[in-house]
């Protein structure tokens, strides 16, 4: 029986989707099962092409009603059986030892929620891309590692609110700990760091391996960049941040809920967002984006 689900929620480009199909298929072990839940992705040809791959590993399935990211999320996660689980982005790619380098991970820490493998972030043609997003969490953000650390409680949940330098779609996961938790109803951009920040507080912990086996594509066609250009994620990070921030304060995590009040990380990155907006005189993107970076902490109807 397989060690790892691999579910792969989709609604995107074909081309990306099928080299990220290609990069599981390519894996140096084969103990994985890919499970692709296409969410109505107008394209008559995809299950044909599934079909064609002829490979008992992969499953497909289509939506018969289009759910949304979120919803489609929550029905891979419970469709997960296997020990680890791992949500992938439809245009991100496995280096060939991923499945390898997180088994051991596993193996040597079996009881942890999460496992943040090494990451390399790529552009839309699969060329390396340097960023400032990229290099903030870096520089600033992503604690330094030598082989493998294993982080929880508020320390973990204090460095990630200070600044969310997890990469999701390379994260597994301890899929009994996924299922039992899940995906906070509403949420389409800040989803996985409260996917993360809710096991956290159950206490779980987290393996941070340095092990560089994914690559994480990060383009300006992708939802969340064009999201970012009009302000209206930081109006739903904002007020996730408000909430988490009573939500850790209850647990006695000061530290963390001061972090979250402020999301200085947050605030920074839609300030380097408000120039382009400008330029291209999109009005609603000045406006949300200056309230988010200069406005108080205070829960922001949407």
């Amino acid at each position: 029986m397989p060690t790892i689900d691999i579910m792969l929620p989709y609604y995107g480009d074909v081309g990306l989707m099928q080299a990220t199909v290609r990069s599981i298929i390519a894996q140096t072990d084969p103990d994985w099962r890919l499970t692709v839940v296409d969410d109505g992705y107008p394209d008559e040809s995809i299950p044909g092409w599934f079909e064609s791959l002829q490979d008992k590993r992969i499953r497909y399935f289509r939506n018969e009603t289009n759910l949304g990211a979120n919803r489609n999320y929550q029905k891979c996660v419970g469709m997960a059986e296997y020990d680890l689980t791992v949500i992938m982005g439809a245009d991100d790619l496995m280096l060939p030892k991923y499945v390898a380098a997180v088994k051991a991970a596993y193996n040597a820490f079996p009881t942890v929620g999460m496992i943040q493998p090494g990451v390399q972030v790529i552009d839309g043609e699969d060329k390396p891309s340097k960023n400032l997003i990229d290099s903030t969490k870096r520089r600033l953000y992503a604690p330094k590692v030598h082989g493998r650390r294993v982080m929880g409680g508020e320390d973990l949940a204090l460095s990630l609110l200070r600044g969310n330098w997890l990469y999701f779609p390379s994260l597994a996961w301890r899929t009994d700990a996924i299922k039992e938790v899940g995906f906070r109803e509403g949420l389409d951009v800040v989803q996985d760091l409260a996917l993360v920040m809710d096991l956290i507080m159950r206490g779980e912990d987290m393996v941070i391996d340095e092990t560089v086996c994914f690559q994480y594509r990060r383009h300006a066609a992708s939802d969340s960049s064009w999201r970012a250009m009009a302000g209206t994620r930081f109006i739903e990070e904002r007020n996730y941040f408000v909430q988490i921030a009573d939500e850790v304060d209850a647990l006695g995590w000061s530290r963390a809920g001061r972090a979250a009040r402020h999301h200085v990380s947050s605030r920074l990155h839609a300030l380097t967002r408000l120039p382009a907006a400008a330029k291209s005189k999109h009005k609603e993107g000045v406006r949300n984006l200056s309230r988010h970076t200069f406005g108080p902490s205070k829960h922001i109807a949407e």
